[in-house]
């Protein structure tokens, strides 16, 4: 879907793009690095909108150079920030870009309904924008970029400025755009927990230079522990704690799972951290859960996230979540 080559963009005190190469399939990638790392560079790049200084790319096999009238007709676009006119409807607004698209009339206002309808606004489609919230005017921008019905969506930072169920949200939309259409997605982010829930490849960039391009499941590879999570009940009513007493008296190396609390159950305990020791370990945590009366939430094997794979030697995970961000720093 996207390849660059030796790709660079030089302004006159800084460097956004270093040589970079890379290679996207089709699928949900994401792109990302701290800000300032070169993601919106980038897609600028690859929409034909700026001219790179060095090296070359292709979108859809058309040169970013000489070809960004035909990109931008097959590719759509959600910027991140804040365009959308105040005074006209969301419906107005996306028949006007289906029509820029090259979509005739009829076709542009059945798109649009369709494509509200999708990513949730139909109940508000003819309320003037200026007064959407943060979350419905993201949707609007979503829906303009799928209204032409393209072969790749270019979403920069989508998540901006949402709460914690609107990400969420604002997430499920990105992972259907694939699923169910079959829209291939490049989406940028400094908030490396999105990703890993959303993406099946990942591509990091920092300074301008690639870091790394892999599969999530590359990214997350089991850990060797366990993670438990259990309810809390009248007689328990820290059941967390009471579950790694026993099993620490069990013979069982347990530790808690720090920044693990946005998968945590409603209503469970935090997340405990326990290594296995072979296949016996299942049945120990099993039979410590059913002694102290507990109800098990879950317990399955921990992979890494992609936010303690990039940390430096060195760093602090708060130093890590302020360079790099991460869900539950957001």
């Amino acid at each position: 879907m996207i390849a660059t080559e030796s790709l660079g963009k030089r302004f006159p005190r800084v460097t956004a793009l270093d040589r970079l190469s890379i290679d996207i399939a089709p699928g949900v990638t994401g792109l990302v690095g701290a800000n300032g790392a070169g993601k919106s560079t980038l897609i600028k790049i690859l929409l034909g909108l700026s001219p790179a200084t060095e090296g070359r790319a292709e979108v859809l096999g058309l040169d970013v150079a000489t070809e960004g009238a035909a990109i931008r007709e097959r590719v759509g676009y959600m910027p991140e920030h804040d365009c959308l006119p105040p005074d006209v409807s969301a419906t107005e607004f996306v028949v006007h870009m289906a029509r820029m698209s090259g979509l005739p009339l009829t076709a542009a206002r059945e798109r649009t309904a369709d494509t509200l309808r999708h990513v949730g606004l139909y109940e508000e489609r003819y309320r003037p924008m200026g007064g959407y919230s943060t979350g419905m005017k993201q949707r609007v921008k979503l829906a303009q970029a799928l209204v032409h019905d393209p072969r790749l969506v270019l979403l920069d930072e989508p998540t901006n400025g949402l709460d914690p169920v609107g990400r969420d949200e604002m997430l499920g939309l990105i992972r259907r755009i694939h699923t169910d259409f079959g829209i291939s997605v490049l989406v940028t982010s400094h908030l490396l927990g999105e990703l890993e829930r959303t993406c099946d490849h990942v591509v990091v960039i920092d300074g301008g230079k690639l870091l790394r391009s892999s599969a999530t499941s590359d990214f997350t590879q089991a850990t060797g522990s366990l993670a438990v999570e259990v309810t809390d009940t009248d007689a328990h009513p820290d059941g967390t704690a009471a579950l790694s007493a026993a099993l620490v008296a069990a013979g069982l190396t347990v530790q808690p799972a720090a920044g693990e609390g946005e998968f945590a159950a409603a209503g469970a305990g935090s997340v405990l951290l326990v290594d296995v020791a072979g296949d016996a370990t299942y049945d120990l945590v099993r039979d410590a859960v059913a002694a102290l009366g507990l109800g098990l939430v879950r317990m399955e094997p921990r992979r890494h996230r992609i936010a303690e794979v990039f940390r430096s030697p060195g760093a602090t995970p708060d130093n890590s979540a302020q360079k790099w961000g991460s869900s539950d720093a957001a």
